[in-house]
């Protein structure tokens, strides 16, 4: 299933700095991490759920 991602600098600025901060602490927990970005980015609500959404889908994916 492919992910549309929301329009706007901010979410993708985002999207990328969660994947960053996943490899650079890779024991810290992902949600943590996610509520850092909405807060750093000033996300939206949807733009925060689709954030939320996409990285819960994302870790239950994973073996």
């Amino acid at each position: 299933m492919t992910t549309v991602m929301p329009e706007g600098e901010a979410i993708r600025k985002a999207v990328k700095w969660v994947s960053c901060s996943i490899q650079e602490s890779p024991n810290k927990p992902v949600q943590k991490i996610v509520h850092e970005a909405i807060l750093r980015f000033d996300l939206s609500p949807i733009e925060a759920q689709f954030l939320l959404d996409f990285y819960s889908a994302k870790g239950r994916a994973e073996p």
